[in-house]
């Protein structure tokens, strides 16, 4: 078949090239002048499998209100006219049961596991050549809270019985995997160590498949915004673009493939989709490290339980990553909550040396209520979805471009997985 997919970030990008791998002729379009340019350029790095519970628990309203007011919190919500977003925050709140979080949990692992197992194959199948600065080191996620860590020992029980390699370790134990922890260890109660997990630069690693993907026929239409995806007959009747000279055009093809991250709802809803995805607003810094001094920062990835953020070292850079900030689709950059990435991670490495200053960015992660992203067919039968995946769009990128050409495909998906179009597992 002729497949449009809309969107190159990593998403996007990872569905041409396994599209294009089960024998159909893909067509991608985006936006920006090159792939992985907007969500997918500074996240935090991580492949975690690790960090599948979703954000909707029932702890997180509590939490919710104990931050609300700081402009330094992991989550923060403007209070505005918002309707898209009080319909989000109800169903947000009502996937916050324990009998919900624990299905939605099963929900991602699932996908998890076999997304890293996907791009497992994938980094074989395309050899040493492809690099994205990935480490094979795990993912040790740190505690200072004795509540938090008693809680965390529960969930890592809960965690293996879905088949992940998680366990409890102790403060000297997440300095012998992490050395550099060295000087934070007086503040640290315990740790969870997943050493299956992995790290690498998503916006590498997309721009990488992009390439491999243009050398075996995928076709990038770079710089060409959608305008239109009419429908007619119940179905998409094509895409409406405009390319960078300004001229408009009508794209046609078999089915097409919305990956457009917090822009998806925006053009579902013009087919009368309502799609449950809200932009939340992340953060990240990226500070280039000095020539010779690159053992003082981690090369295992980090998690911060308090503050809620992310760390990982990309060749001689570390990035630091995470928060949430809920108030619409502005990319402005809030000054508070950038400096305080770098006075986080100046307490956990004092003596990191920087070779430049903190490169600082946001951008908008797609959230679902239940952090489930949403994949399959849409009630328009040529029209699929592979969007919604929140802070997960790195680590669920490649399995979830599997599944969704194998459903395109006429094929049964690997994972068990709440695909659209298909019953509930």
């Amino acid at each position: 078949m002729q497949v449009l997919v809309l969107g190159a970030g990593v998403v996007g990008t990872t569905s041409a090239w396994f599209l294009a791998a089960a024998g159909h002729q893909v067509t991608v379009i985006d936006r920006q002048p090159g792939a992985g340019l907007e969500t997918s350029f500074a996240n935090g790095g991580q492949i975690s499998v690790c960090h599948a519970e979703p954000w909707a628990n029932p702890h997180t309203p509590f939490k919710a209100l104990a931050w609300m007011g700081r402009e330094d919190s992991p989550l923060l919500f403007h209070l505005r006219a918002d309707r898209q977003l009080l319909d989000w925050s109800l169903r947000f709140l009502r996937e916050c049961t324990p009998g919900r979080t624990r299905r939605n949990m099963t929900d991602i692992v699932r996908l998890a596991l076999y997304s890293r197992q996907t791009l497992q194959a994938l980094r074989a199948e395309l050899g040493p050549d492809f690099q994205y600065d990935h480490l094979e080191r795990g993912i040790l996620h740190i505690f200072t809270d004795p509540k938090e860590f008693d809680g965390a020992v529960k969930a890592s029980a809960a965690m293996r019985d879905l088949g992940l390699d998680r366990r409890p370790v102790g403060p000297d134990e997440c300095v012998a995997i992490e050395p550099a922890l060295a000087d934070f260890r007086h503040r640290l109660v315990g740790g969870d160590w997943t050493p299956s997990d992995e790290s690498g630069d998503a916006h590498k690693f997309t721009q990488a498949l992009a390439a491999r993907a243009a050398a075996r026929g995928v076709q990038f239409r770079y710089g060409t915004t959608i305008e239109q995806i009419p429908s007619a007959g119940g179905q998409v009747a094509g895409v409406v673009v405009r390319d960078p000279d300004g001229a408009e055009e009508l794209l046609t093809a078999d089915a097409y493939v919305l990956c457009l991250g917090s822009y998806s709802p925006l053009m579902a809803r013009t087919l009368g989709l309502h799609l449950p995805i809200y932009p939340a607003k992340g953060y990240s810094a990226t500070l280039p490290l000095k020539p010779g001094s690159e053992s003082r920062a981690p090369t295992v990835s980090l998690t911060d339980d308090e503050r809620k953020l992310v760390f990982s070292r990309l060749g001689n850079r570390l990035r630091v990553a995470g928060t949430a900030e809920f108030g619409g689709y502005g990319l402005e950059l809030n000054r508070v909550r950038c400096e305080a990435l770098l006075t986080r991670t100046l307490e956990f490495f004092p003596h990191l040396e920087l070779d430049g200053p903190p490169q600082y960015w946001t951008g908008l992660r797609p959230a679902t209520p239940s952090n489930v992203p949403i994949i399959g067919r849409s009630s328009l039968p040529n029209l699929w979805l592979n969007t919604g995946h929140g802070t997960l769009g790195w680590t669920l990128s490649c399995g979830s471009a599997a599944a969704l050409a194998d459903l395109v495909s006429g094929k049964a998906p690997t994972p068990v997985f709440p695909f659209l179009g298909r019953p509930r597992p």
